[in-house]
């Protein structure tokens, strides 16, 4: 057998592609990773303030313990119901028949464009003691104020069920895909084995999903920790109410980035103990044909109809009806800048996702082909931005943008480049949801064989056409959940576009949140519902390509 010399040149050409590939990621991840090294270095520098002690010893003895506490407790309330919702819904709609599933398919990704402080300040204007409902509820029993118990919103559980409702699609969409891509010829091997309904779903369909779910719940755990409007209005102490008090209410910038780099270390090590407990396992379904689904009847029909609108009027219709009564008790009148706003929101979305999703397909696809310890540490810290509160987020960029400006800026061109710019707000939505298009992607890789890998490269593809012709196939329902993450999260995102906007270019989630923060329910309902309608628009482009049968 011989073999030509373009042969061996295509042989040796191949690893200095895929070297290429990873040098790429490498860069890219460094990038998004630059903030959080920006923090390092003022958490590594002296007391910004020196009436206040920032000592680690310090905070370990006072704060920390009461913040990790209460952090804990509300990821856990979080979790547990982003898991219940999600995984339940997403198996039902994969897997059923049943009155409504067709619309009901895509309407449980609604509460994603709901957000948390939103619902949260509707809720509360609602259920509170001087709100309508207990108001009613006086009314008609005689009751008066402490003569009866009511649920207290205000507290972790009821924190922890808003951000839940608001978060679960995060799991249903990564595991919809998950169970809808499921081998049927998988599970007429197990029926023909003797496995039951339930074994059937613990033996072949979970471990399959496993791996999306996993990658949903990393990203409901990491924007639980980085969550701000929430917290911060039910008064809980968790490491972001923490931090934000530390940078904005004590001017102690080196006590909130000792914090910020304490919450990153908790969701580094979180993340490491579960990718070691999952150990090697590793599963591959790629159906040929779709999986059909058992049609229900009766009462098992009625059921699952009910568990999987339970959701939706809880984290969608509920809170858009309370924000639409708001409005219109006050006369349902419009701010002549909605339109700006509007455009502004819209904007940045795009842009943010056009920025993000071709960074994380690198960087997933080149962690797919094995890189080294680099590589695989510097992917590691960009995910772990998105754990990052956004306000410490905003200021790190700060740093990073402003070092920019005074380095290259003001030497080549005599102003700042970057500093009070749209592209200083791109830039951190893809820090900030870099994390959301890679989990997305990476579990999407990871459910593709790598002997389809092997079979192209044996027979001449390069890693950038394994990636083109076998791979992007198989990628597209992935790349469009991605996509519509990204465009959800941009469209939501508060704190850091607060920092890092350019002068007079609010958005409807700075608005809404200004609004509701003064206690103007009124006024912030307008902006409010619009954010949620312009997060239907990517729901209803992408419903097709992610939510097909």
């Amino acid at each position: 057998m011989h073999s030509s010399p373009r042969d061996f040149r295509s042989v040796a050409a191949r690893p200095a592609r895929a070297g290429a590939l990873e040098a790429g990621a490498l860069l890219l991840a460094l990038a998004t990773a630059a903030p959080i090294v920006a923090l390092a270095l003022i958490a590594l520098g002296g007391d910004t303030n020196p009436a206040v002690d920032s000592g680690i010893a310090h905070l370990v003895q006072t704060v920390l313990p009461r913040y990790a506490l209460t952090t804990f407790a509300l990821a856990l309330v979080v979790l547990t119901t982003a898991l219940l919702v999600g995984v339940s819904s997403a198996w039902l709609v994969a897997a059923y028949e049943f009155p409504g599933r067709g619309w009901l398919a895509w309407a449980l990704v609604l509460p994603l464009a709901m957000p948390a402080f939103v619902m949260a300040y509707a809720y509360t204007d609602f259920f509170d003691t001087s709100g309508p409902f207990q108001g009613w509820l006086r009314g008609v029993t005689g009751w008066r104020i402490g003569e009866y118990w009511f649920p207290d919103i205000r507290s972790i559980p009821g924190a922890g069920l808003f951000l839940g409702l608001a978060l679960y699609p995060y799991v249903y969409l990564l595991a919809r895909a998950a169970f809808a891509e499921r081998s049927p010829s998988l599970a007429e091997a197990a029926r023909s084995l003797g496995l039951g309904r339930r074994a059937l779903w613990w033996r072949v369909a979970w471990p399959v999903a496993r791996p999306a779910v996993v990658a949903g719940c990393a990203l409901v755990l990491m924007e639980t920790l980085a969550d701000f409007g929430v917290v911060t209005y039910f008064a809980v102490d968790t490491f972001t109410a923490g931090i934000y008090r530390a940078w904005q209410g004590l001017g102690d910038r080196t006590g909130a980035a000792r914090l910020a780099l304490v919450l990153l270390v908790l969701v580094g090590g979180l993340i490491w103990i579960e990718r070691r407990q999952r150990g090697r396992m590793q599963f591959f379904s790629r159906a040929h044909r779709v999986a059909p689904r058992e049609r229900l009847a009766g009462g098992a029909a009625l059921r699952a109809t009910a568990v999987c609108l339970a959701p939706i009027l809880l984290g969608f219709a509920l809170p858009a009806a309370l924000l639409i009564r708001a409005w219109l008790g006050e006369g349902g009148q419009l701010d002549a800048r909605l339109a700006g706003w509007l455009a502004n929101t819209a904007t940045l979305a795009l842009l943010g996702a056009a920025a993000t999703l071709p960074a994380a397909l690198l960087a997933a696809y080149a962690a797919r082909l094995g890189p080294g310890r680099s590589t695989r540490a510097a992917i590691a810290m960009a995910n772990s931005g998105y754990a990052l509160p956004g306000i410490v987020l905003g200021v790190g960029l700060l740093v990073v943008v402003g070092a920019i400006d005074r380095g290259l800026g003001q030497t080549l061109f005599g102003r700042a480049l970057l500093g009070g710019t749209v592209f200083a707000v791109v830039y951190s939505y893809l820090v900030r949801f870099f994390a959301v298009a890679f989990q997305g992607l990476d579990s999407g890789l990871k459910r593709i064989s790598p002997a389809m890998d092997q079979s192209a490269r044996s027979l001449g593809r390069t890693p950038i056409g394994v990636l083109r012709d076998v791979h992007w196939p198989l990628l597209r329902r992935s790349v469009a959940t991605a996509g519509l993450l990204v465009m959800i999260d941009c469209l939501k995102e508060l704190p850091a576009t607060l920092v890092l906007r350019p002068f007079d270019f609010d958005t409807l989630a700075v608005i809404a949140y200004q609004f509701a923060s003064d206690e103007r329910l009124a006024q912030a309902a307008a902006p409010s519902l619009l954010i949620v309608a312009l997060g239907l628009a990517p729901v209803l482009l992408l419903t097709r390509s992610t939510l097909r049968p």
